[in-house]
């Protein structure tokens, strides 16, 4: 077990120096110890979880590490690491370098209160234990774990789909809305130059038809009736074609402003990844 610490404690630091920190210049090597023995013990933890479902190792060996796991990540977790951030908080107040023990200390009794009062509205405080327990401890961790994990799984299935959002978002350039707001720009003469049609053949039906009334006779009825019929017949057709247009205008518009509002959030998503 102890051979397993050391390498665990290796991986972290390396893990810490070659990856989490590689591009910064600055090195607290305090906070690559906390960080190595933190993930060297979580390891150890795992690794006693399954030895106890294997059944390796005698059980007061197993009992002694669990008990000593649990010991050294209560240290780190309620006494070094909110110390450790408060003293790193206060050094960089210039006004308080000079006694930032003394206010890192204040830091860490106000977060000491804080923790402690957390588990008033819970079931936590039993007789039988002290207020020092490793029970006592691990049930004010534990109601900070939950509550941390439920935080960070709602946010992590809000954010998921949002950032992978951009592999089912098709690529729009600037071409496909310039080539898209062009053909509406032509469906929108074309409406244009029909309706001028429509207007121009009223117009004329008008005329020929006050023309027409001034004629007499049979076969001025005729004629007049004729046109008349052959006129609306145009007037239905070209007004069909009219609305066909100002349909198909209509989705131009559409897509054109999906298009437009797709390529903000595609340049986000790509510049959030």
């Amino acid at each position: 077990m102890f051979t397993s610490q050391v390498l665990f404690f290796g991986f972290g630091w390396l893990f810490f120096m070659r990856q989490l920190f590689k591009d910064y210049e600055v090195r607290q090597y305090i906070v690559q110890v906390v960080f190595s023995v933190t993930f060297a013990f979580s390891c150890t933890m795992f690794e006693l979880i399954i030895f106890e479902i294997l059944g390796a190792l005698s059980s007061s060996s197993r009992y002694f590490h669990w008990k000593l796991n649990l010991y050294v990540i209560l240290l780190v977790l309620i006494f070094v690491v909110p110390f450790y951030i408060g003293y790193f908080v206060v050094s960089n107040i210039r006004l308080l370098q000079r006694q930032r023990l003394l206010f890192a200390c204040m830091v860490w009794f106000t977060f000491m209160y804080f923790f402690w009062k957390l588990g008033d509205p819970f079931p936590i405080l039993s007789p039988k234990h002290g207020i020092l327990s490793i029970e006592q401890l691990i049930s004010r961790v534990g109601v900070i774990g939950v509550t941390l994990m439920a935080l960070l799984s709602g946010f992590g299935a809000v954010n998921c789909p949002y950032t992978y959002m951009s592999y089912f978002l098709r690529n729009v350039t600037d071409s496909d809305i310039l080539a898209l707001e062009r053909r509406l720009l032509q469906t929108m003469d074309m409406i244009v130059s029909k309706k001028k049609r429509i207007a121009m053949t009223r117009r004329q039906m008008y005329q020929r038809g006050e023309d027409q009334n001034k004629q007499t006779g049979f076969w001025g009825m005729i004629k007049s009736v004729t046109s008349t019929q052959t006129g609306s017949e145009n007037l239905s057709l070209i007004q069909q074609e009219v609305d066909a247009l100002e349909e198909l205008s209509r989705q131009l518009f559409l897509e054109t402003v999906d298009l437009q509002s797709t390529k903000p959030q595609l340049k986000y998503h790509l510049w959030f990844l």
